[in-house]
């Protein structure tokens, strides 16, 4: 065999994620149900813009500016961009 590859017979002797049997389907729990709270977190995610009012760029910033804005949490782009509406009077 050659080294780094495995055969099926390999991987299925391992395996972890057995398949799933009868009994497995009729305990199983629908997500909403077992993380609720979980559930509700990702359903209250924002999508995409309507009408999109942001672009896309890159910019290159010093490093300390950069870590600055990141370490005052999530956020961070948009307080980054205040700062800047702010510097450039608009």
């Amino acid at each position: 065999m050659t080294e780094g590859k495995f055969s099926q017979a390999d991987a299925d002797a391992v395996s972890d994620n057995p398949e799933w049997t009868a009994e497995d389907f009729a305990k199983a729990v629908p997500f909403d149900k077992a993380f609720p709270d979980l559930a509700a977190k990702m359903r209250a995610t924002r999508g995409k813009q309507k009408a999109p009012t942001k672009v896309s760029t890159t910019l290159r910033l010093d490093r300390d500016v950069l870590e600055r804005f990141k370490a005052s949490g999530p956020g961070w782009q948009s307080r980054m961009n205040k700062a800047l509406r702010a510097a450039a009077g608009i």
